[in-house]
């Protein structure tokens, strides 16, 4: 492996920019993606966040002129610059490779009609983030790249490097532009100060993922996106200004023009030529698209043993499920490598703590300026005077960015130097950057749960970004607050508890199976659990994956496989019927045909798959030759006559899919029905068969399938909600489909011998489950993972993890990727001797309880017993997440949530009516 040389020490770089402001030479910069020229010193964001900067070898003038230049050296003032590093050779010794190395933009220069190299205001997507950004060239402000003005018409192009075999060699679908698109279009319209029309052009919308649906309404009905289907050929200029023209024909056949002050291209994703050679050298051999080569089966295993893929590299795909199968891949390589688990770990240090419950508070205050996220609205510099006049305060400070490893290190010098021992940071959100900031204290001393954090971004700068005196008042409100609490906060302890390795799984299809040989790979204990008194699930019903792998044959060899583990037990016609404990020890009772039998486990996964929604329409269950897509499959198994012998055959789209009783897509639909159609054409190449859709969703690869239907004669016809196909029957059980073409707009009537409907998948008896877990669904009946992108197969609560159907409809290879994902997070938890509880916890004072247990009834987490004998509750804190619930129902006040105690609560209040009692007096 060869590490690059960088030319400048990180550990003494402040990324403070005097090196590339006296850097004479400039050069294309990729991070701003052609909007503006960086020096040959530029800020490298590959290797640090916040970046630091980094020298460009292949343009510094040093390096080109034989020695000469050095403005970069004179001007830093920590003497980071390094002229001396060299590249780097090392021999590194693995066990496995994972690649996750992502893709590349097309570039879009090669559509001449789009004059993207040509017209100022033609970007693409990504520039249009760099603009969007606070980081960017225009410091977040939306203006045009050709003379800053603020756009009020903006125009998206979908499918620019994607779908296109006449520009470019990109069969597939990017998978993501859809909703980029969309996203942009919110987010610029937010951005906007004057009303801004925003409209998209698309061939199909392809909001497949979960909650992404709505998100497209929202875009439509509440923010006012105009989506207009149809294809751009070619942009035109408008003489004397750098406006743009669109020509294009809307569905009724109309000629229409539109003039836009900036054009985005939505361009897709392509493997880099890097990335190409390193799967070379790596003898990793890729796809028809230049994607790793994969199996449906093992979708994170390369065609090299030992070598694993996640990401874009594996095919397009968004930020979840390139997470989920990140996780899938350390889970693929933790089950390689398990024998030799931990024998190169390092163990952390422990720091010693110092007991400061003896002090008066003696408070830090750091306020952040997040770039401009926050800089920009609020004043932070006169936050930070503020701060100094508060009670306790100590030290204050102002930061770039609070999060840095530069500032961590400046907060544990200010700690010693100042001898503080409470620290209060003004920046964004304690749901990701608070375990950073306590992990920094208590590497210098203090306990970690002695820091308040003032969430000025989100609930200042952000919300009031049109009113900066006003989010600065709140910002000073904020910190004011926090220092109060933090004035009054004692040190938390935390206790190890001891965890059972061994794992439950809940589902016994593929994703169920497939999670637990990857905990019994491991070396768990798993007892896996299915309500019926077989293992398979829906994938005994299909016949073959999207890229054709049969499925019966996996299937057959996993349960085979299940069965014959040491390490599994598997139990039939069985359901989790109680659940007590917490992470790391769970005790789940599970009746086997009424014998209760309990089982002790550190974790959970959920993986109870779904079902076919049964529609009452297009005469299912009233004519024989109408089934749904696995019946289908069925009758193709079986060489059924009825589709052997049928000289035309019909499927229809979104059957209770992407209505407002389930307003989602179910994802695989689109795919079977054209495989389906591809294996009916293989049957009869003379058959006639008609897809009725509304969005083709074909997304990543398996746009290549659309292309080969279309290509062997299967005809799609469009239809809209509002205008749904028509299905009547004769005496004679013969059916006709009526169905209005929206290219010659008239009703098409078709006689198909076998009409397949693509129902919606749908979840059944999942709110008992949730119950028992204390883990939440979606309004749509899924479960609810705790962060859609940065914990897709985790829950809220520890302990406890999803896959499969039951998260979102998916197909195969994806619910295998994340059952493999969950494998990966559990056995985070099971190789623990323990886990650490406590901290924010509640606790009841039992001589002030009156046992009224109303605390027993709001607490989601059953943390809350009541002891009959004593007549009082007890908080069980193993179990209890801090919520803070049980404490605001107690009508005695008994009950403490460390952290937020009644006092700290009243004080915030106190400070809150104080400031807003001397605002009325000064207005008089």
């Amino acid at each position: 492996m060869r590490q690059r040389a960088r030319y400048i020490d990180m550990a003494k770089c402040i990324a403070c920019g005097l090196c590339a402001e006296k850097c004479p030479k400039k050069v294309p910069d990729e991070y701003n993606l052609g909007l503006a020229k960086r020096k040959a010193v530029y800020l490298d964001y590959a290797q640090a966040i916040p970046p630091k900067f980094a020298i460009d070898k292949e343009t510094c003038l040093f390096f080109k002129k034989g020695g000469k230049c050095k403005a970069c050296e004179k001007f830093c003032p920590t003497g980071a610059v390094d002229f001396s590093q060299v590249d780097e050779d090392k021999d590194i010794a693995v066990g496995a490779v994972i690649l996750a190395a992502g893709f590349r933009p097309y570039d879009p220069t090669k559509y001449s009609a789009y004059h993207y190299a040509n017209f100022p205001n033609v970007i693409t997507g990504l520039e249009f983030e760099r603009i969007l950004a606070a980081a960017g060239p225009f410091s977040g402000h939306m203006v045009r790249p050709s003379d800053h003005k603020e756009p009020t018409r903006i125009a998206w192009l979908q499918c620019v490097g994607s779908r296109d075999l006449n520009h470019c060699d990109n069969s597939h679908c990017s998978a993501v532009c859809c909703m980029y698109a969309i996203k942009e279009a919110i987010i610029a319209k937010e951005h906007s100060k004057e009303p801004l029309d925003a409209a998209i052009f698309y061939m199909d919308i392809r909001t497949h993922g979960k909650e992404f649906e709505k998100y497209y309404w929202r875009a439509r009905d509440e923010f006012g996106v105009r989506f207009i289907r149809s294809r751009i050929h070619t942009i035109d200029p408008v003489p004397g200004t750098d406006d743009v023209a669109i020509r294009y024909l809307m569905e009724d056949g109309t000629l229409k023009t539109e003039i836009f002050d900036m054009l985005i291209l939505s361009n897709g994703f392509e493997v880099s030529p890097q990335v190409l050679e390193l799967a070379k050298t790596l003898g990793v051999e890729v796809n028809a698209n230049k994607f790793a080569e994969t199996s449906s089966f093992t979708p994170v295993s390369t065609s090299r043993p030992g070598v694993y893929v996640c990401g874009a590299f594996q095919g397009p795909k968004d930020i979840p499920q390139s997470v989920m199968e990140a996780s899938a891949a350390a889970a693929a390589s933790s089950e390689l490598l398990s024998p030799a688990r931990f024998s190169l770990a390092k163990k952390k240090p422990v720091f010693e703590e110092r007991d400061v419950s003896q002090e008066v508070p003696r408070i830090g205050v750091f306020v952040c300026h997040c770039g401009i996220n926050i800089a920009s609205v609020v004043d932070v510099e006169a936050v930070r005077d503020y701060a100094k006049t508060l009670p306790y305060v100590e030290h204050v400070e102002n930061s770039l960015f609070a999060c840095s490893q530069d500032t961590q290190g400046l907060i544990k010098e200010r700690i010693r130097e100042h001898k503080l021992n409470r620290v209060v940071v003004a920046s964004c959100t304690p749901r990701t950057h608070e375990p950073t900031f306590q992990e920094t204290i208590k590497e210098a001393g203090l306990n970690k749960y002695l820091f308040q954090m003032a969430n000025i971004r989100d609930q200042g700068s952000w919300v009031h970004a049109n009113v900066p005196a006003a989010a600065t008042r709140r910002a000073k409100d904020q910190v004011r607050m926090a220092v109060a609490t933090a004035a009054l906060q004692p040190p938390l302890q935390e206790f190890d508890l001891p965890v059972t390795k061994a794992g439950l799984v809940i589902g016994g299809g593929a994703a169920g199976m497939e999670a637990a040989m990857g905990l019994a790979g491991q070396g768990y204990k798993v007892d896996l659990v299915e309500k019926k008194d077989f293992l398979g699930g829906h994938a005994l019903k299909l016949n073959s994956t999207w890229n054709g792998e049969a499925v019966q044959p996996y299937v057959d060899d996993l349960i085979k496989r299940v069965n014959n583990h040491p390490q599994i037990e598997v139990r039939l016609n069985s359901e989790v019927t109680n659940v007590e404990g917490f992470v790391g020890n769970f005790k789940s009772t599970v009746t086997t045909q009424g014998r209760d039998s309990v089982v002790e486990h550190g974790t959970t996964i959920i993986a109870m798959g779904g079902h076919s929604f049964k529609p009452k329409e297009y005469l299912y269950k009233d004519n024989p030759r109408v089934l749904l897509s696995l019946e289908m499959d069925q009758a193709l198994r079986e060489k059924n006559p009825m589709i052997t012998g049928a000289k035309c055959a019909a499927f229809i789209q979104c059957v209770g899919s992407r209505e407002p009783e389930r307003p989602y897509c179910s994802r695989v639909c689109c795919t079977h029905s054209v495989e389906s159609a591809l294996q009916l054409k293989e049957i009869n190449p003379d058959m006639d068969v008609y897809v009725l859709y509304r969005d083709l969703r074909t997304y990543g690869l398996r746009e290549n399938l659309y292309k080969e239907a279309r290509e062997k004669g299967v005809i799609f016809i469009r239809y809209n909600l509002e205008d749904k196909p028509k299905v009547e029957q004769n005496a004679k059980g013969e059916l006709t489909v009526t169905v209005r073409d929206h290219i010659l707009g008239i009703l098409v009537h078709l006689h198909p011998e076998v009409l397949t409907l693509a129902s919606a998948i749908i979840v059944k008896d999942q709110e008992k489950l949730a119950q028992l877990y204390k883990v939440p669904l979606t309004n749509d009946g899924f479960f609810l993972e705790a962060h859609m992108k940065l914990r897709p197969v985790d829950f809220a609560t520890d302990g406890v993890f999803v896959a499969g159907l039951a998260h979102y409809p998916k197909p195969m290879d994806e619910s295998i990727a994340q059952a493999k994902a969950a494998v990966a997070r559990a056995s985070v938890v099971l190789a623990q001797d323990a886990i650490r509880a406590g901290g924010v916890v509640a606790q009841i004072d039992a001589a002030a309880c009156s046992g009224c247990q109303a605390c027993v009834g709001v607490c989601p987490f059953g943390a809350i017993s009541y002891k009959e004998r004593e007549d009082v509750c007890e908080v069980n804190q193993a179990l209890c997440k801090g919520c803070g619930t049980c404490a605001a129902n107690c009508p005695s006040e008994c009950i403490t949530l460390f952290g937020f105690s009644h006092k700290q609560i009243y004080t915030q209040v106190d400070e809150a009516l104080a400031e807003l009692e001397a605002m009325e007096e000064a207005a008089g």
